[in-house]
């Protein structure tokens, strides 16, 4: 069954739809994070992909990344509730709410106007190239997780 496809109008209204039941003080059923801060994780990993955040990975992890955590990013199924979170995705600090969703938002559409044909073979900072198709589950399967998790 595949996922809904990030990179049409339709399954990003409906994106935007959830995103808009999520508020500051929505508790998670899960996790440690505020939502606040579920949204600043979030755009962690659009703006690693977009270059405005830059990690290096070194080639021994990254071999490892590809070979044990690439399968589990990109198939279709969803992930497991209470996940460990790289490093780089942890958001200790108090976020804006609002900064956060309309810069999420952004992100999204973004993504979406770039279409599939620029994902298409780009380079994952951590797991090496993806096709377009294995972007769009990693990107769904991230936000659906989270909306998940604060029960939107």
């Amino acid at each position: 069954m595949a996922l809904p496809n990030i990179y049409e109008q339709e399954t990003i209204n409906t994106i935007i739809d959830r995103l808009e039941k999520l508020t500051a003080q929505t508790t998670p059923q899960w996790g440690k994070m505020n939502a606040p801060q579920m949204l600043a994780h979030l755009n962690v990993a659009y703006d690693m992909d977009n270059g405005k955040i830059e990690i290096k990975t070194p080639a021994l992890v990254k071999f490892m990344l590809r070979l044990f955590l690439k399968p589990v990013l990109v198939n279709e199924k969803p992930y497991k509730t209470n996940s460990r979170t790289a490093p780089a995705f942890i958001i200790n600090s108090e976020k804006d709410f609002e900064i956060e969703k309309q810069k999420l938002i952004a992100n999204i559409k973004e993504t979406q106007a770039k279409g599939p044909s620029f994902y298409e073979g780009r380079e994952s900072a951590s797991v090496g190239k993806l096709t377009a198709i294995e972007w769009n589950n990693m990107y769904y399967k991230h936000l659906n997780h989270h909306f998940t998790q604060f029960g939107i």
